[in-house]
């Protein structure tokens, strides 16, 4: 019970750091965060331990990098990975890796289009 009140307070604490974000990138980190907790609801106590534990560090750096946005007043989203990181995921993490790169490749294109629009009006 414990746990499941730490991963709802950190659920809602994500969903409220996403409030700063663009509209079309809040409706996507939402979506994923969504996801990624209501696939882990099941997992065993280690899993879930280790899930939180990666989830609160990603907050942490997020928290850090918007903190160091107001400073500098650009936006700057996400992290870079270390291969380290990346050869502790399971496929099916880089999976979902590949996904949200697709999307958010698919997105940036859309953000752009549309602003190259608004100047040739």
């Amino acid at each position: 019970a414990a746990m499941a009140g730490g991963a709802r307070r950190l659920y809602r604490r994500i969903l409220q750091l996403h409030r700063a974000l663009p509209p079309a990138l809040r409706d996507l980190g939402d979506r994923y965060v969504k996801e990624e907790f209501r696939r882990h609801r099941a997992a065993g106590p280690a899993e879930a331990q280790r899930f939180l534990r990666e989830w609160e560090a990603k907050l942490i750096q997020q928290q850090l990098n918007e903190d160091k946005q107001n400073l500098r007043e650009k936006a700057v989203y996400g992290i870079q990975l270390t291969e380290e990181k990346l050869n502790d995921f399971r496929d099916e993490q880089i999976g979902q890796l590949k996904e949200l790169m697709d999307e958010a490749t698919k997105l940036h294109k859309k953000v752009n289009t549309s602003k190259d629009s608004e100047y040739k009006t």
